[in-house]
């Protein structure tokens, strides 16, 4: 089969693509910037030349029938090489245009990853910069998929992709222990893991990542975790800190999340005796796949300036690194 022979465009791919995100075609054709008839009409032309039906109609949400699944997904992929292509051909500008995609998960992605950006634009201005921020699993999956050139991650990597990422520990992410400024623990030096107990705490999701890490390493150190009193469950790692705020309760969050607060006194850092909650950040790419100049340039002259040098040691001309947290002197992640 040759090239003229293909029964079907890259326009039609992306069509395909958007309806199955938007999950309609009204929607579908919003996003695209055409009308719904003419995505209709690719759709209707598409499916003839094919000759299979790739939706079924019956419902009110456009759904995929098992050849418009597989389609979709050769689709996605050729779509991916296609941007990467492009990319490649920009690249012969010597980053004097182009684009950075870069992943995070939420905390790392809110707090650490737009003062990397920042540092990043002013050493090449004519560069565009992409952050996506979403869950480990799904930024581990963008990586996999060439959607995201690397990522910055504080979860672990699904084990179904753990051979075929380059995972690099990159930082020390303490999670700090805060509370309202008026609690009566705040006069005290620091306070026993026993004391944790008698806190109302303020906590993300029990199925979130860093909710995940605090209760495996407070369980590391001796801590019943079923013992805390979770009073109150929120979404967002801003909301917890306001929630701390006005004296809600007590909350465990990234150091990164909560620098100016703890400059200003809105918020007092407690430390638990012979107890240190941290969690080990990952810096993950795809070795399979093209690696644009912009992502070399990025690795090579940002990365190791946010690093702890004990786990990505920078290279010598570097400057002193500014860490996202203090290093701690052990190896183990719970620091008991």
């Amino acid at each position: 089969m040759t090239m003229s022979d293909l029964p079907f465009t890259l326009d039609q791919l992306r069509i395909l693509k958007a309806i199955a995100s938007e999950g309609s075609f009204k929607r579908a054709a919003d996003s695209l910037y055409v009308s719904q008839p003419a995505v209709s009409l690719q759709v209707q032309n598409l499916e003839r030349q094919l000759d299979v039906p790739l939706f079924d109609r019956g419902g009110r949400r456009a759904q995929l029938t098992e050849a418009g699944h597989m389609l979709l997904n050769y689709g996605d992929k050729i779509l991916t090489l296609c941007q990467e292509t492009c990319r490649a051909i920009k690249d012969l500008q010597n980053l004097q245009g182009g684009t950075l995609i870069v992943g995070a998960s939420q905390t790392t992605g809110t707090y650490l990853l737009p003062r990397m950006i920042g540092r990043f634009r002013e050493t090449y201005p004519e560069v565009g910069v992409q952050l996506h921020v979403h869950s480990t699993r799904r930024t581990s999956w963008s990586v996999a998929n060439g959607q995201i050139d690397l990522a910055i991650i504080g979860g672990e990597v699904p084990s179904e992709l753990q051979d075929s990422l380059h995972v690099v520990p990159y930082a020390r992410d303490e999670l700090a222990l805060i509370l309202p400024m008026g609690h009566e623990l705040t006069r005290t030096e620091s306070i026993h893991r026993d004391d944790l107990y008698g806190l109302q705490f303020i906590a993300l999701d029990s199925q979130s990542t860093i909710r995940k890490v605090i209760d495996n390493v407070l369980t590391q150190c001796g801590i019943d975790t079923r013992r805390l009193k979770i009073e109150m469950e929120l979404n967002s790692i801003e909301a917890i800190k306001n929630a701390v705020q006005s004296g809600l309760g007590a909350a465990f969050v990234s150091i990164a999340a909560i620098e100016k607060e703890l400059q200003i006194g809105s918020l007092h850092q407690a430390h638990i005796d012979e107890v240190r909650v941290e969690r080990i950040l990952k810096v993950i790419s795809n070795p399979n796949r093209y690696r644009s100049k912009a992502a070399e340039a990025f690795t090579r002259d940002i990365l190791p300036h946010f690093a702890s040098t004990e786990l990505y040691p920078a290279p010598e001309a570097a400057e002193v690194p500014e860490r996202v947290a203090k290093p701690a002197p052990e190896t183990t992640g719970a620091g008991c």
